[in-house]
């Protein structure tokens, strides 16, 4: 589903003989899309949620407040910079760790949650709000921008996000 495939990143990983392989999600047999192509959701699985966590446990050594969108957005412009120059991670590690903290800070402040979300172009994380009418994939809204070379949206685009979907929509004993 995403812009960026993780697989190829694995097929390098063990090409020097290091282990440096994630552990691959459990293999769900294929999800049926409703006729009108509306994405399906599923909940996490803990390869999913250690994928999230992993993603923000970099963020965090990296100083980086997913809660502050000026200061996702001002990580990723950096980053981006860098890779664009060559001193920095590659595209497909810099849009994982941007997704998450993406699609984490969607989770904290807007009235969406954390599923594995299954659209015409395939499975990847996603958030859904509580209804499930609306989907958002964090890594294809990161992916997108990357291969057209836009910095500086990560705060207007989000905010604009957590404003459709607000907080305070969702039920007082849901968390």
């Amino acid at each position: 589903m995403g812009l960026f495939s993780r697989r190829s990143r694995e097929k390098r990983a063990g090409a020097d003989g290091e282990s440096r392989r994630e552990p691959a999600p459990v293999q769900a047999p294929p999800v049926e899309l409703p006729e009108d192509g509306r994405p399906v959701s599923a909940p996490l699985s803990e390869v999913d949620r250690s994928r999230i966590a992993r993603g923000l446990d970099t963020l965090a050594e990296r100083g980086v407040d997913v809660d502050d969108l000026a200061a996702v957005g001002a990580a990723y412009d950096l980053a981006f910079a860098e890779a664009r120059r060559g001193d920095g991670q590659s595209a497909a590690e810099l849009v994982e760790l941007f997704g998450v903290a993406i699609g984490e800070h969607l989770a904290r402040h807007s009235a969406r949650g954390w599923a594995v979300v299954t659209d015409v172009f395939g499975t990847d994380l996603g958030l859904v709000d509580a209804r499930g009418d609306t989907v958002v994939v964090p890594h294809n809204l990161v992916g997108a921008r990357w291969m057209r070379g836009e910095v500086g949206w990560i705060p207007g685009v989000v905010g604009h996000l957590v404003t459709l979907v607000p907080r305070t929509a969702r039920p007082p004993n849901d968390t």
